[in-house]
């Protein structure tokens, strides 16, 4: 049997003044977008929406999702989220401007995986940043994160960023796994000056129900850095941890760390 969720939120552009000017409108349009692209963490949290609000506190505790990010979604615009589930997963598909703007699917294994904190090595992120080039992410390297944890009211302005409603998180002290998602970009983001780029996808297999306040880190290694299509493309394999000791998280993350620049579509 297939049962139909669906979820609207107004998608909100949490990076107009980031360092990533792809989400800065003049930039972006430089790249044939439309304006300036709301984050692709940001996306990815309002598509977890939808599993949190089926399986609750055992999602965030345990829960696999995935998201791949095909076409923008932009400021102020409409996103609309549908999921069905067939065979305890969740087929979601988010839509706006009537475009089909992301894809992925959520489901709920019976036990987390075990994951070994001590196969992901442990580094800082570099002293100093450079601008992005060759060495920045070799295939092999691993790379760390500067601490960062999201308490007090950074915790519920984060909620109202994404737009979400679910009592859950206020209720029980929880943070949100969007905020895991914006650890894996951190990754990137620490290690080099990088100009504008893109998230493309991620999965990600919760380990254990963060909580606000959580000092996170994320312990990385860069698994594929090739071209395509005129596009460098990156991606990581990382484990995202609270307070240096509880693994939340083993994440698989895919950006385009430089874009093809072309013409205004």
């Amino acid at each position: 049997m297939t049962v139909t969720q669906t979820y609207r939120v107004s998608a909100y552009n949490t990076s107009k003044l980031s360092e990533n000017k792809i989400h800065d409108d003049t930039v972006a349009r430089r790249f044939g977008f439309s304006g300036g692209l709301v984050p692709g963490v940001d996306v990815m949290a309002y598509m977890m929406h939808l599993p949190v609000e089926k399986w609750g506190r055992n999602f965030l505790e345990r829960g696999l999702i995935e998201a791949r990010f095909v076409k923008p979604v932009y400021d102020g615009e409409t996103a609309e989220l549908t999921a069905k589930e067939s065979g305890g997963v969740l087929a979601i598909e988010l839509h706006s401007r009537g475009d089909l703007c992301a894809t992925g699917s959520a489901s709920l294994p019976t036990t987390a995986p075990r994951v070994a904190i001590d196969d992901y090595r442990q580094v800082p992120a570099v002293a100093e940043r450079k601008p992005v080039g060759p060495s920045s992410y070799e295939t092999g390297k691993w790379l760390g994160t500067i601490p960062r944890d999201w308490s007090g009211t950074a915790a519920t302005d984060y909620l109202a960023d994404i737009r979400e409603t679910d009592p859950i998180f206020a209720r029980e002290g929880l943070g949100h796994p969007g905020l895991l998602q914006r650890v894996m970009n951190k990754v990137l983001v620490d290690n080099a000056i990088l100009g504008p780029w893109i998230h493309v996808g991620s999965r990600m297999q919760l380990l254990s129900a963060a909580k606000v306040g959580d000092e996170l880190t994320a312990r990385a290694k860069v698994t594929g850095n090739y071209d395509k299509k005129g596009h460098r493309f990156v991606e990581l394999d990382a484990l995202v941890v609270a307070n240096g000791t509880t693994p939340l998280a083993h994440c698989w993350h895919i950006a385009i760390t430089q874009p093809r620049e072309q013409a205004a579509a």
